[in-house]
C-alpha cells in the first residue's frame, strides 16, 4: 500500500490505538510495523488470530506482557561467555515468569473447549521454573543480592556487620567521652568509605588521626581517629571480599542461564507475537468490532459500519455496498453531511481488514482484497510547489491513474473541484467513466448535478446521498443508497436569514431543466424516506409477531406440561380408587362366603352392607371430577327387569334385577358386583333385553319366577373333578353366565399337578364367547384360579 493513502485515510491513528493496547517493547514494535497484506490466505490467518484473542479476552480477561523486556543483547553476551549483571538476570527472570503466566493462561479450563490457532504459540513457551526460582532466591533487587545467595556471602556480611558494630562502639565512646569538647557536632560521619568525626579546626592537635576532608569554611576537619584506622581497613577489605563473592554468584547464575539461551530467545519472540495478536483482539473489543469475510472479486458489503476514530456513542452507522450490482458509487449531498466520512470509512475498513484487524461493523460484513488503495482526499494546495487546489488534486490523480488496475480500490473526494464547474464536471465524468469501463471499484463524492445524471443513466453506476434535515439544518449522517442528494443551498440560505427576494432572484437563473431535476431529487428522497419508514414499521411488526409466536409457543408448552401432569395425577388417583374398590369387592365376597357358611343374622348382613355403602360413598366424595348426568331423565316406570343400564358414577354396565322402590333405588348386577343405585345415576342402554318371556314361567301360585340364568354365581368350583367332568360342567356354566351377562367369572381348579388347569385352558382357547382368560393374581387365588373375561 502506498504511504500517501495510509496517511490520507488516517491509518497511522489506528496503529497508534493498536500500539497503546500492547504492553511489551517487542509487541509495540510489531504493532508499529503493521501494514495491510494482499494474500487472502495470510489475511484470513491474521483475522483468525485476532478472533481467537478476542474470544479468550472475553472469557478470561486481558493478558499482560509487561514483563517481556528486550534480552537479545544479554543473550549475545551469554553466548560469548560473559557474566551478566543482577539487573540483566532479573529482566530474564521476569521474561520467564511472563512466559509462565502466559502458558497458564493459554491452557483450556476444560476438555470441552475447542483448540484455536493460538494454542501452537502457547505450546512453544518454556517458563524454566528452576532457573527463575534460583534467580529470585539470589537477587532481591537490581542492586541487592540476598544473604542466602551463598554461604560465603552470608559469612562475609555477618563479619561486616560485626566490624561495623566495633567501629561504631569505638567512635561512640570517643564522641561521648574525652573528645566531646573538641567536636563541632557529636556525630559519626562517612568520608570516602571511612568512618570519621567532625573536629573543630582549633583542636586539630588534640585529636590524633588522619584528616580526610574539611568543611567549605575550614572550621571543621573530618578526622579518622588512629584507634579505628585498622578497623576501617579491615572493614574495607571485607567489602572487597563481598564484591568478589557477588561476582562469583552472578557468574554462576549467568552460567546456569546460558544453558537455556535458545528457550529464552524463543520465549521472547513468541511473547512479542502474542502481545501483538492480543493487542489486536483488545482493540476489537474496545471498538465493538467483528471479523469480516473476504473475497477476491472486489465485493464490499459493510453492514452498519462506524468510523473507528469517531466517538462510537455518537457516530451514525452507514451501510455500503460496492462491487456487486455496481462498481462505481457516486455520493452527493450538502457539505458537512458525512460524505467524506463515508468515503474514509470504506477505505479505512479495507486497510484494517487486510492488516488482520476487525472492523467496527455488524457481523457478516464483507470486504474485497485489493492490491492497492488510491485515495484523493482533502485539500492538497502547496505554496512551496506553486500548486493550486485543482492542480494538486490533478497531480495526485494522474500519479495513480497510470498504476491503477482491476485489483485496486479508488476513492475520490470532491472530484473535479477547484476549477470551472462545467469543465470540472466534464473532467470528473470522463475520469469516472474511464475507471468504470475498466471495472475498477470506485467511490467518489461530488456536488455536480452532471454526475448525478451520469449515475442515473449509466448501468453499473449507483447514486447515494447523505441525508439532511431541512427543519433543523443539520445532517443526519445517514447514507442512503440509490438516491442522489441535493445541495439544499437555497433552503439553507433561507433558514440562515437570506432575504426571500434574493433567493427568488437566484432561482430565476436556474434553467427549467435544472429545477425539474432538483424537484425530481426531492420526490425521490421523500419516497425513499417513506419506504424506509414503512420498512421499519414492517420490521417492527415482524418482531412483534415473532414475540407473540414465541409467547404462544411457550403457553402451549406450559399447557402440554400441565395436561401431562393432570393426566398423571388422575391416573394415579384412579389407580388408587380401583385398588381400593378391588379390596372392597374382595372383602365383600369373603363376607358373603362367610355369611353363607355360618349362621349370620339378617341384621348383621344389613349392617355390613351399610358399612360398605358408606365406604363407597366416602370414596365417591373424594373424586374431584364432576359426576356425569344421564342424557335424559328416566321415570321409575322406564326400568324393567333385565334392562341393560349404565351406572354413571361407576362407569360400569349392568342389568336391572329389581324394580325401583319407593325411593327410586333399583338393584343392578354389574358382573360380580351387585349394588343398589338411584335411577338418577342410571342411563338405559338401548339394546335387545337380556331376557324373554320364555325365560319366565308361572309357579303353581301364579307368581312370576325368574329363570335360573339370573341366579348364576360368578364363580364355579371344579376341585376334585376329572378333566372330562370339569369340561362338561364348565361348558354349561359358561352358557348360563353368558345369558346372565356376566363379564367376568372365576374358575376354581386348584393347583395340584396342573393337568386340570391345562385341560380347562385348552378348552377356553376354543370358545368363541370367551374374550380372554388369565391366572389369578395375588389375593385372587394365584395359580389355583383362572379369571375368565366373557364377550
Amino acid at each position: 500500500m502506498n504511504k500517501k493513502t495510509l496517511n490520507k485515510l488516517e491509518y497511522n491513528k489506528i496503529i497508534e490505538l493498536l500500539t497503546d493496547h500492547a504492553s511489551s517493547f517487542s509487541g509495540k514494535e510489531r504493532c508499529k510495523r503493521l501494514r495491510p497484506i494482499t494474500l487472502l490466505a495470510d489475511i484470513n490467518a491474521a483475522q483468525q488470530q485476532t478472533a481467537a484473542a478476542f474470544t479468550r479476552i472475553v472469557k478470561k480477561g486481558r493478558l499482560s506482557f509487561s514483563g517481556c523486556n528486550p534480552v537479545n543483547d544479554s543473550l549475545k553476551r551469554l553466548e560469548v561467555g560473559a557474566a551478566l549483571g543482577s539487573g540483566e538476570l532479573l529482566r530474564i527472570c521476569k521474561l520467564l515468569e511472563t512466559a509462565g503466566r502466559a502458558k497458564a493462561y493459554g491452557r483450556h479450563d476444560n476438555n470441552d473447549e475447542e483448540e484455536d490457532c493460538l494454542d501452537s504459540f502457547f505450546q512453544q513457551l518454556e517458563p524454566i521454573s528452576l532457573l527463575t526460582t534460583e534467580i529470585r532466591r539470589c537477587i532481591l533487587e537490581e542492586d541487592e543480592l540476598s544473604d542466602d545467595a551463598s554461604g560465603t556471602l552470608k559469612h562475609i556480611r555477618r563479619s561486616i556487620s560485626q566490624m561495623n558494630d566495633k567501629v561504631h562502639a569505638t567512635l561512640s565512646g570517643m564522641v561521648n567521652g574525652s573528645l566531646r569538647s573538641y567536636l563541632q557536632d557529636p556525630i559519626i560521619t562517612m568520608r570516602g568509605d571511612r568512618y570519621c568525626i567532625p573536629v573543630k579546626a582549633e583542636y586539630r592537635s588534640q585529636v590524633s588521626g588522619l584528616i580526610h576532608d574539611q568543611s567549605s569554611t575550614g572550621s571543621t576537619l573530618f578526622i579518622e581517629p588512629m584507634a579505628v584506622v585498622k578497623l576501617n581497613n579491615d572493614l574495607k577489605e571485607l567489602y572487597g571480599k563481598e564484591q568478589e563473592e557477588i561476582q562469583v554468584i552472578l557468574a554462576r547464575l549467568s552460567e546456569d542461564t546460558a544453558q537455556y539461551i535458545e528457550e529464552i530467545r524463543t520465549d521472547y519472540t513468541v511473547l512479542g507475537e502474542l502481545d501483538f495478536i492480543f493487542a489486536r483482539g483488545s482493540l476489537a473489543l474496545d471498538m465493538n468490532a467483528s471479523m469480516p469475510s473476504f473475497n477476491t472479486e472486489g465485493r464490499i458489503r459493510i453492514r452498519e459500519g462506524r468510523h473507528p476514530l469517531l466517538d462510537k456513542r455518537q457516530v451514525v452507522p452507514i451501510t455500503v455496498t460496492l462491487g456487486d450490482e455496481f462498481d462505481l458509487l457516486i455520493v452527493t449531498g450538502p457539505n458537512t453531511g458525512g460524505k467524506t466520512v463515508s468515503l474514509k470509512t470504506v477505505g479505512l475498513f479495507t486497510l484494517m481488514g487486510q492488516a488482520g484487524l476487525h472492523i467496527p461493523a455488524l457481523d457478516r460484513s464483507e470486504l474485497g482484497v485489493f492490491e492497492q488503495v488510491y485515495a484523493d482526499i482533502g485539500d492538497e494546495q502547496s505554496i512551496e510547489q506553486s500548486l493550486s487546489t485543482f492542480s494538486s488534486h490533478m497531480t495526485n490523480i494522474v500519479s495513480f491513474l497510470t498504476h491503477v488496475d482491476e485489483r485496486s480500490l479508488v476513492l475520490f473526494d470532491e472530484l473535479g473541484a477547484g476549477t470551472d464547474p462545467t469543465e470540472g464536471a466534464a473532467l470528473a465524468t470522463a475520469i469516472l467513466s474511464h475507471l468504470h469501463n475498466r471495472g475498477i471499484r470506485t467511490m467518489a463524492t461530488t456536488h455536480y448535478s452532471e454526475l448525478k445524471v451520469y449515475a442515473l443513466s449509466t448501468a453499473g453506476v449507483e447514486n447515494a446521498c447523505c441525508e439532511f434535515d431541512l427543519e433543523t439544518l443539520r445532517p443526519t449522517y445517514r447514507l442512503l443508497l440509490g438516491i442522489p442528494g441535493k445541495s439544499n443551498a437555497f433552503a439553507i440560505a433561507g433558514k440562515l436569514g437570506l432575504p426571500d427576494y434574493i433567493i427568488a432572484e437566484a432561482k430565476t437563473h436556474l434553467t427549467e431543466q435544472d429545477e425539474s431535476f432538483e424537484d425530481l431529487l426531492t420526490d425521490l428522497e421523500t419516497s425513499k424516506r417513506t419506504i424506509q419508514k414503512e420498512q421499519e414499521e414492517i420490521a417492527a411488526y415482524k418482531r412483534e409477531l415473532e414475540r407473540l409466536k414465541m409467547e404462544v409457543r411457550q403457553k402451549q408448552e406450559k399447557l402440554e406440561a400441565q395436561k401431562e401432569r393432570i393426566l398423571r395425577e388422575a391416573n394415579e388417583k384412579a389407580h388408587a380408587i380401583l385398588s381400593d374398590a378391588k379390596e372392597t369387592a374382595d372383602e365383600t365376597l369373603r363376607n358373603f362366603r362367610k355369611f353363607g357358611k355360618e349362621n349370620i343374622s339378617a341384621a348383621e348382613m344389613e349392617k355390613e352392607r351399610e358399612r360398605l355403602r358408606k365406604k363407597m360413598a366416602s370414596v365417591s366424595s373424594g373424586l374431584t371430577l364432576e359426576a356425569k348426568k344421564p342424557k335424559k331423565q328416566h321415570k321409575p316406570s322406564d326400568f324393567k327387569l333385565g334392562e341393560t343400564v349404565k351406572v354413571l358414577s361407576m362407569n360400569l354396565n349392568g342389568s336391572v334385577i329389581s324394580l325401583p322402590d319407593s325411593k327410586g333405588n333399583v338393584t343392578v348386577q354389574m358382573g360380580i358386583l351387585r349394588s343398589q343405585v338411584h335411577i338418577s345415576d342410571l342411563e338405559i342402554i338401548e339394546e335387545t333385553p337380556s331376557y324373554s318371556a320364555k325365560q319366565m314361567h308361572k309357579t303353581s301360585k301364579g307368581k312370576m319366577k325368574m329363570g335360573k340364568s339370573f341366579s348364576v354365581s360368578s364363580e364355579i368350583n371344579l376341585l376334585g373333578k376329572t378333566v372330562d367332568e370339569a369340561i362338561a360342567e364348565l361348558d354349561k356354566y359358561l352358557d348360563d353366565a353368558a345369558l346372565a351377562h356376566l363379564s367376568n367369572v372365576r374358575v376354581v381348579h386348584g393347583k395340584g399337578t396342573g393337568a386340570l388347569r391345562t385341560g380347562i385352558h385348552n378348552y377356553l382357547k376354543r370358545q368363541k364367547h370367551v374374550k380372554s382368560f388369565r391366572l389369578g393374581a395375588f389375593g385372587e387365588g394365584d395359580a389355583g384360579v383362572t379369571i375368565v373375561e366373557l364377550k
